[in-house]
């Protein structure tokens, strides 16, 4: 998962973390040479859905997409929406691409990098979801400047969201519960939460798939965490 200087959103900052992991399998290895170059976001220019799509639609982006699942699992439960994930990750965009090719999802683009490189080039209030869900919690308190929780994305994340758009937060680790909990607070101008109860949080809303990190915590026997915050008008 991606970690990120906070300050200008808009400014490109120092990625975090490692890129590339075990050498890829044969078969992934062709889906990164042969389908991510017919899917993936265009390098320069505005981000919008005519242009990735053809049409217009409703459009999702997800931060950090890890192995694809979620990002899978809502692209197939809503074809008619527009997917955009990034990662920075290879290993995780091959696998992203294994989802995409053996489930027949046309809906999704990718971009193998840094996700606020390319949030920036979406316009303003045009994005119906953002999702962020187990990010690299990076503990350490001399490296919270590092997390994707903080001010600088969070103000891109709710200027590229419409009126009434969602931002999904997930996470396992309570050092980034209480520090993403201390950053919405801030944001509250922003961001309305989503919520009437403990089990709001505790449990994992409909139509929020399961990811690879979330079911490795629970076997850990991690608590995890979910949060739906809407953008406010």
């Amino acid at each position: 998962m991606t970690a990120y200087k906070s300050g200008d959103p808009t400014t490109l900052n120092r990625l975090y973390g490692r890129a590339v992991g075990k050498p890829l399998r044969a078969g992934q290895q062709e889906l990164v040479d042969r389908l991510l170059p017919q899917i993936s976001v265009p390098a320069e220019g505005p981000i919008v859905a005519e242009r990735l799509f053809g049409d217009e639609r409703p459009m999702h982006f997800e931060i950090g997409f890890g192995s694809g699942e979620h990002m899978a699992d809502r692209a197939d439960l809503l074809p008619n929406h527009g997917f955009i994930g990034a990662e920075p990750f290879l290993n995780g965009v091959a696998a992203a691409l294994v989802h995409i090719r053996d489930r027949a999802l046309p809906n999704i683009r990718l971009h193998h990098g840094d996700a606020l490189e390319v949030l920036a080039r979406v316009p303003d209030a045009s994005l119906s979801f953002v999702y962020l869900l187990h990010p690299d919690p990076w503990p350490k308190a001399r490296h919270a400047k590092r997390r994707m929780m903080n001010d600088g994305p969070l103000d891109l994340i709710a200027a590229k969201l419409k009126p009434g758009g969602e931002f999904r937060f997930g996470t396992d680790h309570p050092v980034y519960l209480r520090h993403a909990l201390m950053v919405m607070r801030r944001h509250w101008h922003q961001f309305e939460w989503l919520i009437e109860g403990p089990k709001d949080f505790q449990n994992r809303p409909g139509g929020w798939g399961e990811t690879r990190y979330e079911k490795k915590a629970r076997k850990q026997g991690h608590e995890v965490w979910y949060f739906r915050y809407r953008r406010r008008g």
